[in-house]
């Protein structure tokens, strides 16, 4: 590969990245959103009865506790609800090694009205822009292992989407100073570059993005880079749309000051994808450098984000909804990623 570096935090200037013009109104738009701390419930269960406490839980979340036991602890419930089974054992060591996790959460998240005002708003976007999608019922919060994270087309984050509740894992949203994350062994789960984002704003970003994915689930398999580019690039836009109000960065989880620079040098980054014939390579050891969570692009420089080919693919579609405006967000999500290049005539000037 033709590589060629270049200096990307240069000359960097004041860009608003996301208009707030033409917002649809969504104000009239109902969302009937229950929020459960399932966390406090678990800690605070009889752990000398592990079993009569799990009954209990169980009556008060039959759709989420199955999911958490298994999924999320590796525990068979059925097993759990045995008085005496040894598995009680495994739930006795979670709590007694995570409730210096829980206590810290309760600091941030004693009330999380907040962050349910902020989720209930993305849920507005979506019945806007997807009027018949089942919204959920439920925000379900909760404390897993460290360790329990599930991938997404956008990347690994740790909340998840049921068939009834959002499920906010907050031990991955406790601050990126957060002690944990900041130890050799919480850098080695997490590297910075993904610790930084584990806070409260991503919280209804993460939420959007699960909805996102079960509304399209992805299919890259064996794509090229130009298309999984566009893809990646049409959802954050969709995720633009749904969190009108939430920084663009954010959104693609840099910083501002990388989002400023990486529109500055915007040209110079699809120059790169074009004088290195990057576009139609299908090797994942290759695409894989530029659409997936990585600190840097070093092929840009050192101080260069990563996940460089799905900013360059969010403007491809700007551009392209720039000149079909009528186009449906469900439209966009459904035409073909080369077509949406090739009617783009994307090509951003120096």
């Amino acid at each position: 590969m033709n590589r060629f570096l270049v200096s990307f935090f240069v000359a960097i200037i004041f860009f608003s990245c996301k208009s707030k013009e033409n917002i649809p109104d969504v104000s009239s738009i109902k969302i009937n959103l229950e929020t459960k701390r399932f966390e406090q419930d678990f800690f605070a269960m009889d752990t000398m009865n592990v079993a009569g406490s799990m009954k209990g839980i169980l009556a008060k979340y039959p759709d989420f506790l199955p999911l958490f036991t298994a999924n999320i602890l590796g525990l068979d419930l059925d097993s759990l609800l045995i008085p005496g089974n040894p598995q009680g054992q495994g739930v006795r060591m979670f709590i007694h090694d995570y409730m210096p996790m829980k206590d810290s959460s309760d600091l941030l998240y004693k009330n999380f009205s907040k962050e349910t005002d902020a989720i209930k708003s993305g849920l507005q976007f979506v019945k806007y822009y997807f009027p018949n999608y089942v919204i959920p019922a439920s925000v379900i919060t909760f404390i897993g292992p460290i360790n329990a994270n599930f991938e997404t087309s956008f990347g690994v984050q740790g909340d998840i989407l049921t068939t009834k509740s959002l499920g906010i894992g907050l031990q991955l949203h406790l601050g990126k100073n957060f002690s944990y994350y900041k130890s050799a062994e919480g850098l080695e789960q997490y590297p910075a570059y993904l610790a930084n984002n584990f806070d409260a704003a991503h919280i209804p970003v993460n939420c959007m993005r699960n909805i996102i994915d079960d509304l399209f689930p992805e299919k890259s398999r064996g794509k090229p880079l130009i298309e999984l580019m566009v893809d990646k690039g049409r959802r954050m836009y969709v995720l633009t749309r749904l969190l009108p109000y939430t920084p663009e960065y954010e959104c693609i989880n840099y910083t501002k000051e990388q989002m400023k620079a990486s529109y500055q040098n915007e040209a110079v980054i699809w120059g790169f994808f074009m004088n290195n014939n990057l576009l139609n390579k299908t090797d994942d050891n290759i695409v894989q450098v530029y659409i997936g969570e990585s600190p840097k692009t070093a092929e840009l420089g050192e101080d260069a984000p990563g996940n460089i080919g799905t900013f360059a693919g969010l403007q491809i579609v700007k551009k392209y909804m720039d000149l079909y405006p009528q186009t449906t967000l469900s439209e966009l999500m459904t035409l073909g990623d080369r077509e949406i290049y090739e009617k783009s005539k994307y090509k951003p000037r120096a």
